[in-house]
């Protein structure tokens, strides 16, 4: 398998983004959050006991999941799909298509790895890293990488939510956010543990449930781990967006209370999880590529 030279994947990226406005601060939150995202499936992997190749190129797929992000903001100045375009598309685009002639930056994947032998495996983890569900027909080692990228992507936007204003992320301001109400069809997707789907989200309200169910869908074992370490979940608990206010509606609040202590009874402390303990990497001289073999934690989704 062919090395990937990090160095040069990490100067791609940077030659490419220094040509966004990165005073935008949602610029330089995508910036940050591609980093972030990138580590965190490196450390996914290393705990999964992958092979050194395989966690570079899982470290690799998390560098490069939303290189769509930045020409979605330039051209519409949104992060909602909905009103743009997917940014998973426009990643491809900018990756494996042409860049548009009035972009300020242009790049392909050739920038970031010598080899095209892995193209269709990155591919595949920037095209399905947002979509509410994979693709059936994946094959495992394919659905492997998808999973760490749509994790490691997971476990960072708890933390980019925790860390920014409501503005930034939903362009809406306090007050808007907190006259907002939980739409059923979110609460709905709380009581089933599973994700909200981008249709089932109505209020601005509604994008806050929305993260809270990321933790029922994270697939590695490690993934969980390093959610709960990392403590952003209980962050966008204690003070969503930074917000200590309560929501304007008592009964919007009382709702919101008692999902916080629904989460706080089985997130506050590792030894209140369910499921698997963390796998610790095996005892063996020669340690093993992704085979998509891996052991799902959780709930089950929608039946």
């Amino acid at each position: 398998m062919t090395a990937i030279d990090r160095d040069r994947a990490r100067a791609a990226f940077k030659s490419y983004t220094d040509a966004y406005d990165a005073t935008n601060p949602r610029i330089a939150l995508k910036i940050e959050h591609t980093y972030h995202v990138a580590e965190a499936c490196d450390a996914v992997a290393r705990e999964q006991g992958w092979s050194s190749e395989d966690i570079d190129l899982a470290w690799l797929c998390g560098l490069l999941h939303d290189m769509g992000r930045f020409e979605q903001l330039r051209r519409w100045d949104t992060f909602k799909d909905a009103e743009s375009m997917s940014h998973a598309a426009l990643g491809i685009e900018v990756l494996f298509g042409e860049n548009p002639a009035d972009a300020p930056a242009t790049t392909n994947i050739r920038d970031f790895i010598e080899t095209g032998a892995h193209d269709e495996l990155i591919r595949a983890s920037i095209a399905y890293h947002s979509d509410f569900r994979l693709p059936a027909q994946l094959d495992e080692r394919t659905r492997c990488f998808c999973d760490i990228v749509r994790d490691g992507d997971k476990i960072d936007i708890m933390r980019t939510i925790a860390d920014s204003t409501v503005d930034t992320i939903l362009k809406v301001d306090e007050k808007t956010f907190l006259g907002s109400r939980f739409s059923s069809p979110t609460l709905a997707a709380f009581d089933e543990h599973r994700c909200v789907a981008r249709d089932e989200r109505n209020e601005p309200a509604d994008y806050l449930v929305g993260l809270i169910c990321f933790m029922f869908e994270l697939v590695y074992p490690a993934s969980r781990a390093l959610a709960r370490e990392q403590g952003d979940i209980h962050r966008l608990l204690d003070a969503p967006f930074g917000i200590t206010r309560p929501f304007t509606d008592p009964a919007t609040q009382a709702t919101w209370s008692a999902l916080r202590t629904r989460c706080a009874t089985g997130w506050r402390a590792p030894s209140a999880q369910a499921g698997p303990a963390v796998p610790r990497r095996p005892r063996r001289h020669r340690r093993q590529p992704c085979t998509g073999q891996h052991q799902r934690w959780g709930h089950p989704g929608p039946r």
